[in-house]
């Protein structure tokens, strides 16, 4: 295994830690950390690993939310009993409800938007684009008292709302967290609870794009060479620490802070990433 490819794939890991959490893109973000500090793997691999690297992301958030998101518990007595926690069970079905749009279309269309939209200047436009819808929200919800103030609360159309606004997400660059954070913003819905709702969601929607994206690569006629699979288990295990410290931080933030933050820093990459390429062009 070589060493530097080794450090490539612990960097990848970290970025995608801290940026599945955040809305700024993490499919962007490792898209251009490789094409700046190129990983050294064979193109079909590329492409699954930086999905398949996501499933580190989604053991933090079972790791994290656990007790909340067991539907079922014990009951202790004279003969224990195993119970349902309906309110557990219906907040599981939300989450399969918000699922349904990015599922049917990205079944649709996942090899175009991979072929034709996979490119830096997209990543850059849509960096920007959702940077600048953040802040305009924000703007708008400055002093705004929020209806919906817990996932509890969130109903079953408020949720397949947000599962229409993930569909945005299949362009690289939107960020599913800030495609689905947005909705719940202009939804109503407070920012904690927005933001718990998108890590909840995100566990079907991961699972299912990386066993889609297992089934064609091996479809495909793929398998994985020499080092590789270690760079997948590695690169996960990387993602799976960095995710819980990046929960944890993101949930303590949205408390007290808004997202014009993440908006700033988006229209900030995207400018620079454009300007990296429009420059050398005019010189």
């Amino acid at each position: 295994m070589d060493i530097i490819e080794l450090l490539k794939i612990i960097f990848l890991g970290i970025v995608e830690g801290v940026t599945e959490w955040l809305p700024v893109s993490s499919t962007g973000h490792m898209l251009l950390v490789d094409t700046f500090l190129t990983l050294q793997a064979r193109a079909e691999f590329k492409e699954t690993f930086f999905v398949v690297i996501q499933l580190g992301a989604i053991l933090a958030v079972l790791a994290a939310f656990w007790k909340k998101l067991l539907p079922f518990h014990v009951e202790k007595g004279e003969k224990n009993k195993l119970v349902a926690d309906m309110g557990t069970l219906h907040l599981w079905g939300k989450v399969l409800v918000a699922c349904l749009p990015a599922a049917m279309i990205g079944l649709l269309f996942d090899d175009f938007l991979e072929e034709h939209l996979h490119t830096p200047l997209v990543i850059a436009l849509m960096l920007i684009v959702y940077g600048v819808a953040f802040i305009v929200v924000e703007n708008r919800n400055k002093n705004r008292t929020f209806r919906t103030q817990t996932t509890d609360q969130i109903t079953y159309q408020q949720a397949l709302i947000i599962g229409a606004f993930q569909v945005l997400a299949l362009i690289p660059g939107t960020s599913r967290s800030g495609a689905t954070i947005l909705g719940a913003l202009l939804l109503g819905i407070a920012r904690p609870a927005g933001a718990e709702f998108t890590f909840f969601l995100a566990i079907p929607v991961m699972f299912g794009a990386s066993a889609l994206k297992l089934v064609k690569f091996f479809l495909n006629g793929g398998g994985f060479l020499g080092a590789e699979i270690w760079y997948l288990l590695i690169g996960a295990l990387v993602a799976f620490v960095v995710s819980l410290l990046a929960i944890k931080l993101l949930t303590s933030f949205v408390k007290k802070h808004d997202f014009k933050v993440f908006g700033w820093y988006r229209i900030f990459l995207g400018a620079a990433v454009i300007a990296y390429l429009v420059i050398p062009s005019l010189l």
